[in-house]
């Protein structure tokens, strides 16, 4: 497996804290510690513009499969709904008054969850922008949120070091899941639907399976915390991106360590905290405290 930087993207004067596939092929949008939510081209590997303002950091960016919409999760508590039709934020979704750090979509549901720092997760409709729910998931923050592909059980990483599964159908919680010793930043379900992984603030790694919830393998993935877990869309492959500065890549089927792309390993890599990655067919994009994006290809 070999990796190769073929673009950075600059502009942002902060860290950036999240990024998001346009639906629309060949477009992405980055959010972070700047006032404006920002759209990219992976044709010109250039800035097209900022899509709008924003009063306070962006924690989370969702573009919902099947709908026109942009949601994005602020500090503030407030998630702005941006539709591509009107070209503007036409919703401003409050209920929270922390900080919104996922946001996650149950497409047969026509529903939106947004996961707070208040240890709740609210639960909207797509098509009225009404809150439905509040689940009290945790006392304390709800950092993360999965889904399975059936879509018919998702996954909370909170801050007190569990993950607690629910029904999607009425949100009824299933397990809760212990193992990690600090916060879980991270959850993502394989594609296959056959296990959950997870990443925290311990560093480490954990295979859940998803039918019993036992654990199937720990892995001592990095130095600090897994900020996030990406599947590659076709390839039996994941990568994790860490506050030590390093992206890894997984094999899918053994859990065997297969690249690791950092400065150490000479690699023109990002020199801070690297925050989310996304996989657009074999090239990861990667976004950093660092204010960069850049841009991989892997040759598998």
């Amino acid at each position: 497996m070999h990796a190769i930087k073929t673009a950075d993207f600059t502009g942002h004067s902060n860290p950036i804290f999240t990024l998001e596939l346009s639906q629309k092929p060949g477009i992405f949008f980055t959010g972070g510690n700047d006032k404006g939510l920002v759209e990219w081209s992976l044709e010109t590997n250039a800035f097209i513009k900022v899509m709008f303002p924003v009063p306070g950091s962006i924690y989370a960016i969702h573009c919902p499969v099947g709908y026109p919409l942009m949601f994005a999760g602020l500090r503030s508590g407030e998630v702005l709904v941006f539709n591509f039709i009107e070209q503007k934020v036409t919703h401003r979704l409050r209920k929270h008054v922390k900080p919104v750090f996922d946001i996650k979509s149950i497409v047969k549901k026509d529903e939106l969850l947004v996961a707070s720092e208040d240890g709740t997760v609210s639960v909207w409709s797509l098509k009225s922008m009404e809150l439905l729910h509040t689940i009290q998931v945790s006392h304390d923050t709800v950092r993360c949120i999965s889904i399975d592909p059936a879509e018919d059980r998702l996954a909370f990483g909170c801050r007190d070091n569990k993950v607690i599964v629910y029904d999607t159908e009425d949100y009824s919680p299933i397990k809760a899941i212990i193992g990690h010793t600090m916060a879980v930043f991270s959850l993502q379900y394989a594609p296959t639907g056959d296990y959950l992984v997870s990443g925290s603030r311990d560093a480490q790694v954990k295979i859940w399976d998803n039918k019993t919830y036992s654990l199937i393998q720990n892995i001592p993935a990095h130095l600090f915390a897994v900020n996030h877990i990406a599947f590659h869309p076709t390839r039996p492959y994941f990568a994790t991106a860490s506050m030590d500065k390093s992206i890894k890549i997984w094999d899918a089927a053994d859990f065997k360590l297969r690249k690791i792309i950092s400065r150490e390993k000479g690699y023109p890599s990002h020199v801070l905290s690297i925050n989310k990655l996304a996989w657009n067919g074999d090239d990861l994009l990667s976004v950093s405290d660092d204010k960069t994006i850049m841009r991989w290809q892997i040759d598998f």
